[in-house]
């Protein structure tokens, strides 16, 4: 009879080997990023990674899905606030501050030459939406109470958030020099200009 799953142990596991998975796909790319040296990164061996995770994409697919979660927790946690206009600059806090791990601008490289992957595609288009949802909701709840422009409809605001945040995290990714800690109040100045109310 097989043993019952501890589901924190399982859970802790699945963990430890995205956290060696991104480690690996951010200093390896996408083609270096060999099942045995993720093994080797989380301590475990191949027939472990092989229960968690089928294929090399869909530990890829699993790491953009655990950012996905990130996301949606943000979202739920700031159910009850009434400063609505404040979430959305903190979402973007939230959002340059994971692209500040080191390990951001390979990930990121890495995700970008797999988006053929049906998985991965997938994957980013549910993160995508994750995002655009929470941000829509809050925008929609600021123009509410004034607190942003309400001459563009929400979606057309929210589409221009997530453009500026998507090419932050591009020149992340793509400009040797560009940091992410020392960029981000430039962003929050952006968005600031983006958001304020017409006068």
């Amino acid at each position: 009879m097989p043993r019952p799953i501890d589901p924190e142990r399982h859970r802790a596991r699945r963990l430890q080997i995205i956290d060696a998975g991104l480690t690996v796909f951010a200093s390896h790319g996408y083609a270096g990023a060999t099942t045995a040296l993720i093994c080797r990164t989380a301590g475990i061996g191949s027939g472990t990674f092989f229960h968690y995770f089928p294929t090399k994409a869909d530990l890829l697919a699993a790491i953009i899905e655990w950012g996905t979660a990130e996301t949606r927790e943000f979202f739920a946690a700031q159910e009850g606030r009434a400063d609505a206009r404040q979430v959305l600059f903190d979402f973007v806090r939230h959002a340059t501050a994971e692209l500040e791990d080191e390990r951001a601008a390979g990930f990121v490289r890495a995700v970008g030459g797999q988006v053929g992957d049906t998985g991965v595609a997938a994957a980013l288009e549910a993160d995508d939406r994750a995002v655009r949802l929470g941000l829509r909701t809050w925008v929609e709840r600021a123009q509410g109470d004034g607190g942003v422009r309400t001459d563009l409809p929400a979606d057309r605001l929210v589409e221009w958030i997530v453009l500026l945040l998507d090419g932050f995290a591009s020149l992340v990714a793509g400009r040797s020099g560009f940091e992410a800690a020392r960029e981000a109040p430039m962003l929050l100045e952006q968005t600031e200009r983006l958001l304020a109310p017409t006068r």
